[in-house]
């Protein structure tokens, strides 16, 4: 072997060696924030989530079922692949989901399993294809009936994605906070993200969850730092709003190990080369993007929102065919992340859950 040979591949062992040490470390953070997590829900803090079933699962998903009054208005809610899908069902007060039963929807939940060797290393792929299992068992339980998809975050870039895909399998879409574009130089979360992720991610390993929250609060730390000191000390006087933000913190060190093949995707297929607002992203054998996503679509976007803010998705909806509704949510205190404002927020209860229901309805 010549020298520059040999040096070369030392450096490349080096490199191995190094990445791998910190992705190490990380674990380890995983570990030791998912404990923090316990030992803050010793207080009271643990979510209180609503009874549920298993219909159905796979190595990396399973279907929960809430039940409901009718079959027919079925309700599929897309949860993000990062942390866990109890930010939905916080506690009784602070539920989308117990909103949605009251309001008379069936609703079903598509959660994510932690990445391990016994999953398989997933990607867009195969999440998208879980959700078309999803909606399969959905609407053969139903007798036909077409499900609703809901997705808050990556969950609803995932249930656009599947929209887009298969937009004859589902009645209509609501997408809450969910990017959809990442123009550069468009989104400073999106720049900074992809600045700071490098692009010899290895795909072959789950990726550490408290990896991506470190590089999102590195990439933002006006969103992941110093608005939510702001919100907790703004909250002080208002018992409820503390209370919320304290389980939104237990839910943040609930840290879940991601396939890497699917960090990978996203931060380059999406973040980095903004394929799925191009129509040049590949799932199976279709191309999709705008141009194929012909289903009635509602998008919440939180203008205080400094993740998926409004650029994030309006070109995406402008060069949708028809059928896309935008509603402009101005966020709120007592939310801990205004990211996260959508689900947990008081006020988005009281004023923009009932717009999105009698979308739904209105729908059907």
């Amino acid at each position: 072997m010549k020298p520059t040979s040999r040096s070369a591949l030392l450096v490349g062992m080096t490199d191995t060696a190094i990445n791998a040490l910190r992705r190490a470390q990380f674990d380890v953070s995983d570990i030791i924030r998912r404990a923090q997590g316990d030992v803050v829900g010793a207080f009271g803090l643990d979510p209180q989530e609503s009874p549920h079933q298993i219909i159905t699962s796979r190595a990396h998903w399973r279907l929960r079922d809430y039940g409901g009054d009718d079959r027919s208005r079925s309700l599929l809610i897309i949860a993000a692949p990062i942390k866990r899908p109890y930010i939905w069902d916080l506690a009784p007060s602070i539920s989308a989901i117990r909103f949605c039963l009251h309001q008379g929807l069936y609703v079903q939940l598509l959660e994510w399993m932690p990445a391990s060797p016994n999953a398989g290393n997933c990607g867009l792929d195969e999440y998208v294809l879980a959700i078309s299992e999803a909606v399969a068992t959905i609407t053969t339980a139903a007798q036909g009936a077409k499900p609703s998809l809901i997705g808050h975050s990556l969950g609803g870039t995932l249930a656009a994605m599947y929209g887009a895909l298969l937009p004859e399998s589902i009645r209509s879409l609501v997408l809450l906070g969910a990017p959809l574009c990442f123009e550069p130089s468009e989104n400073q979360f999106r720049d900074a993200l992809v600045t700071l992720v490098p692009q010899e991610i290895s795909d072959a390993d789950p990726f550490p969850g408290s990896l991506l929250s470190h590089a999102s609060a590195l990439a933002s730390p006006r969103a992941f730092i110093w608005s939510r000191l702001m919100d907790a000390a703004m909250s002080i006087g208002d018992p409820l709003a503390m209370a919320i933000h304290a389980r939104v913190e237990r839910w943040a060190l609930d840290e879940m190990p991601l396939p890497g093949k699917l960090v990978h995707q996203i931060i380059e297929w999406l973040y980095r080369e903004n394929r799925f607002c191009s129509n040049e992203l590949k799932i199976g054998e279709k191309f999709i993007g705008p141009f194929t996503l012909s289903i009635p679509t509602l998008a919440v976007v939180n203008t205080a929102d400094d993740v998926a803010p409004l650029n994030s998705l309006k070109p995406f909806a402008d060069a949708m065919a028809k059928n896309v509704q935008i509603i402009e949510y101005p966020g709120e205190l007592g939310v801990c992340l205004q990211h996260l404002g959508i689900l947990v927020g008081r006020r988005a209860r009281a004023h923009v859950w009932p717009e999105i229901l009698s979308w739904l309805k209105s729908q059907n």
